[in-house]
Order: structure tokens, then sequence, then C-alpha cells
């Protein structure tokens, strides 16, 4: 069996992490007698634009085997009575004492829609011990609305207090809450000293009048405008909020208008969306115009761990008011994201794009630093050799592109998403993933005819329909938020149901099979098993299916259909 995923690696203190899991479960192994096997792994680490990196924290005991500048070759094999129960755990550093980066440049491949090249810039924070910082002004933006009440608000007064612990005596704060009412805690910004901020904590412990109402743009204002007069510091607004309002084209209007007509270190807006009911994609380009981040909590056991990430870092930045020479002289360049967001010490930053017609032979990265001098970092440019980086920005794109089609309504952009998606494998607001026989698929000489999907139809009349079957999966994006849940106040997470564990999902899949394994799909089963599927279940559809088809079901053919009705 061979596997292949795609996965974000973990960065923290100038070191990049993998995990990948090897704790299999018994049924893996095949039932015979014990006797010695043979364990390899192979690790390939190809850095990009990082070169003498330093591998450290290995889970198994590696022998280095090729190491050329930026790309390291380690092996690992032994002979062994059972499989390893260990997950794999490897780190390497790639951080230098100042703030360095490059890019990486490829052509496109023959199937690719897009014939441009494309490109990713990548600037590392490098190591910041005794560096001067920013000074922060930060306003916390709180929906407190009857929907938040509980878990999610609890949730982010936790994360709240845990960032004010994090500010320095010189920094600013303040908390702005609201719902169809707008509640401060202070009229105007507040030095952070440890009396502040325990009066700040009793203020938010206390019961405020819960409204009916979500009005975002009316707090939003206020904390901007309170943070009009910030000189020599990085003004910073962190929205947290789980509705929809019917003005977000509006908010993002003004913020662009507030970007372009601001001083040079204008207020960042990170935002955060707790649950499915808020508009993820309005939430992602208001945190985009304003240079700032965007953070989702969709299950509210990752509210305070998403809201601390956010927190975190966007009040670690080391560079701010990031450009790229390049990209003002050259006509025939898109970046994906229409403003390059600030560099925190806590990620690297990472541009993607596409250029038609030759590239820059050289690039520079302009920005303002801690002690508000400014620098410029020279990029080496590579080429990409055995790195995908279609697949690699395909996400990065989508999300953006979505919430640029969003903001400007534009139908172009959604169809260039569509395809993208098609294209990637990747899931996008304006593509339908769907099941189908493998079998019937390959007798099918018509392929095109095998990705139609009837207009108004639904998973259980898609069950119906002629050969080979089509399971249309439920929506397993974010969506574009829902009004109504939000005007009616439904708390996140109340509407869904609680799934069975996995081991009664194979249950029910197979035991309507007769005691044995479907001939042909056991996701048919499983859907006529359930009445109702949420998205969360559907992605644990997809899932048991693939863990099925390892112990006897024939294998699965999933694809992406263009969304139609």
């Amino acid at each position: 069996m061979k596997l292949h995923w795609s996965q974000k690696l973990s960065y923290n203190d100038g070191k990049f992490t993998l995990t990948v899991p090897f704790n299999f479960p018994e049924f893996v192994t095949p039932a015979i007698r014990q006797i010695p096997k043979k364990e390899r792994i192979q690790l390939n680490v190809n850095s990009g634009i990082a070169s003498g990196i330093v591998y450290q924290a290995v889970s198994h005991p590696f022998q280095e085997s090729k190491r050329n500048g930026g790309h390291i070759g380690l092996l690992y094999e032994a002979n062994v009575m059972t499989w390893s129960h260990t997950d794999l755990s490897f780190s390497y550093g790639v951080s230098s004492g100042n703030i360095f980066g490059g890019a990486l440049l490829q052509s496109p491949s023959l199937y690719d829609i897009d014939q441009r090249d494309m490109f990713c810039i990548c600037l590392f924070p490098g190591s910041q011990q005794g560096k001067k910082v920013f000074r922060k002004e930060v306003i916390f933006v709180v929906d407190i609305s009857s929907s938040m009440r509980g878990r999610s608000l609890e949730s982010t007064k936790n994360a709240i207090n845990t960032a004010l612990s994090k500010l320095s005596p010189e920094d600013s704060f303040n908390i702005i809450a609201f719902s169809d009412e707008t509640f401060l805690y202070c009229t105007s910004m507040v030095l952070a000293s440890e009396e502040s901020i325990e009066n700040a904590s009793e203020w938010m412990s206390k019961e405020h009048s819960e409204g009916n109402g979500t009005n975002m743009l009316t707090p939003l204002q206020k904390a901007v405008e309170m943070l009009s007069s910030t000189p020599g510091s990085i003004p910073m607004v962190f929205l947290v909020t789980d509705g929809t309002v019917e003005d977000e084209r509006k908010i993002c209007e003004w913020m662009d208008k507030r970007m372009k007509n601001g001083g040079s270190l204008c207020p960042r807006i990170h935002t955060l969306g707790i649950g499915k009911f808020c508009n993820h994609h309005f939430l992602r380009m208001l945190a985009m115009l304003s240079r700032g981040e965007y953070g989702a909590a969709c299950d509210l056991d990752t509210i305070d761990s998403q809201m601390q990430k956010l927190f975190s870092k966007g009040l670690s930045t080391v560079l701010a008011n990031i450009t790229i020479d390049a990209f003002d002289d050259h006509e025939q360049i898109e970046v994906y994201s229409s403003c390059i967001p600030d560099l925190s010490s806590e990620s690297p930053l990472t541009i993607c794009g596409r250029c038609q017609g030759s590239f820059p032979d050289t690039l520079k990265a302009k920005g303002i630093l801690g002690d508000l001098s400014h620098v410029i970092i020279d990029l080496k440019i590579e080429k990409a050799m055995n790195i995908s980086l279609d697949k690699i920005s395909a996400r990065q794109q989508i999300d953006l592109l979505t919430a640029q089609a969003w903001f400007s309504e534009n139908k172009q952009l959604e169809e260039k998403v569509a395809k993208l998606s098609l294209r990637t494998c990747n899931i996008s607001e304006y593509t339908r993933m769907i099941l189908l026989e493998k079998g019937k698929i390959e007798r099918d000489t018509d392929t095109t005819e095998a990705r139609k999907v009837p207009k108004k139809g639904d998973a259980c009349k898609l069950l119906d329909s002629a050969e080979p079957k089509k399971i249309l999966l439920q929506i397993l994006t974010v969506g574009f938020g829902d009004l109504l849940a939000t005007a009616e106040n439904i708390c996140p997470g109340s509407e869904e149901e609680i799934l069975p564990e996995v081991a009664e999902m194979l249950n029910k899949a197979t035991s309507n099979c007769c005691g044995r394994l479907c001939r042909h799909c056991c996701c048919l089963c499983c859907i006529r098993c359930c009445s109702k599927m949420s998205n969360q279940c559907s992605i644990l559809l997809t899932q048991l299916c693939g863990a099925v088809a390892c112990v006897g079901c024939s294998q699965l053919c999933a694809l992406c259909c263009p969304q139609e009705g």
C-alpha cells in the first residue's frame, strides 16, 4: 500500500517539525506467527531556500546518507519482531541571527491550465533575541450577543486574559464588547499594568446586557479611531465573532479606504470566526486588507487554542509594512494576497503568485523593524527542484481568491477557483465532492458524463440514479455565513448531532451487508444507515471508506464536481 499526503510543518523557535503517525492498530498486522520483519524509513529533507540546516529531536535512530546544502538524506533500517508504535518525529532548524528569505521559481506542468510561471517567496524571522520589538496598542473587539453565551464566551475571556498577561508594561490595551449595543472597558487606551489587567479581567467577568443583534461596524470604527494616533507602535484590533452581519462588504470597503489613506502603520485587524454561522471569507478578507491574520475555531473545543495561536502570532510581529520591489514595477506579476501580512516570530511568511514572461533576476524585500528602522533584505532566487509549488500554494490560493471573489462578487474569480479546485483536488465553495463506484467508472467510456451532478439533487436521490451510482457528500466547506442563524442567536455547535464512535459506524456499515463487506462500495451502505449526515459525519465517512478499503472493500474514487444549484 502506498499513501500520499500533504502536511504543513509546525514551526516553533526557529525549527520546523514533522510528525507522522506510526501507531497502527493491531488488525493492520497480518495474523501470522512471530517472525522478524524489516522496518525501513527513508527521509529526504529539501529545505528550499535555506542552507546549512541542523536536524535534531529525531524519534528514530537515523543515519545520514547524504547532505548537499539545504538537502539532507536520512535512513533508518532495523529488524524487529513487531512493527514500530513510535510516531515519526523530526525537527530541523533554519534560523539565523537576522531575518532572511528567498524565492522559489517553477515552470508550469503541461497539464496546468495556467501556463504562467509559479513563484513562492519565503521570509524567515530568524533569531530575535535581544532585538527591540514593536510597542503594542491592542484592542479586543468581542461579540457578546446571545449566541456567544456559554462555552464560546468563556473560552474567549480566558484567551484574552492570557493575551493580556503577555503584554509589556509599556504596551496599551482596551476591550470593546458588542451585540446590538457597544460596551467599552475604558474610553481611552490603558497601560498594561498588573492593576489595569486585573481590573479588565473583573470587567469581563461581569454580566453585560446581552443583546439579540450583532452590530459589528460601530465597535470596529471606535477601535480604529482610538488607534488613529499611536506613533512608534503597531496598532492591533482582535475581532472575535460567531455571527454574520448584512453590511460585511461595507465594512471591508471602509477598511480598504482606511488603509489607503492611513499612515505608515495602520491598524491591523486580526479576525477569529467561531462556528459555521459566521462568514469566514469576510473575516479573511477583512484581515487581508489590513495586513492582519485570520483564524477559525469551527469546533468549540478549539476556541481557546485557536485564539491563543492568533494572539501569539499577532503580538509577535518582527517586520511590518512588507513590500517586494519587483511587484510595483512588473505588471505581469499576480500575487494571491492583495496585501502582504506582517512577519511574525511565530512562523515564516509565504507569498505565492504567478508571473507572465520573464521573472526578475533580483528581488528585495523592504519593511520596518521593531525600532522603526527600515531594512532591505536580498532574496535569493532558486529553481524549485522536486517541489510541487502548485500543490503547496493551492490551498492558500483558493482561500484568498474565494475571499476576493466574495468581496468583489466577481464570477470570473469564482470560475477560476472552481477550475483550480478540480485540478488540485482541493475543496472549494464552488465545487462539490462526490463518490463514484470504481468498477462502473472504468466501464464508462464517457468520463465527462460521470462528473455531472443533478442541479437540485441530494445524496438520497443520487442513490437511485443511473449507473454509475453517485453519492453527493454534504458541503465540507465553511460557507458564507448564515444571517438567519445569527438573527435567531443560535449557538455554534447546537445544531450538530452527537456522532457515534468510528467502531459503531463501521459496525452499521457492515451489518446491513449480510455480515460481509459490499462488493462495490461500502459507503453506499453507510449513507443508507444514516438518516442524517452532518458535514463532520461526511468527513468521517470518507475516512471510514478508506479504512474499510484496507480490509477487503474495493477502492473508491473521489472526484470534485462543479456545484450546480
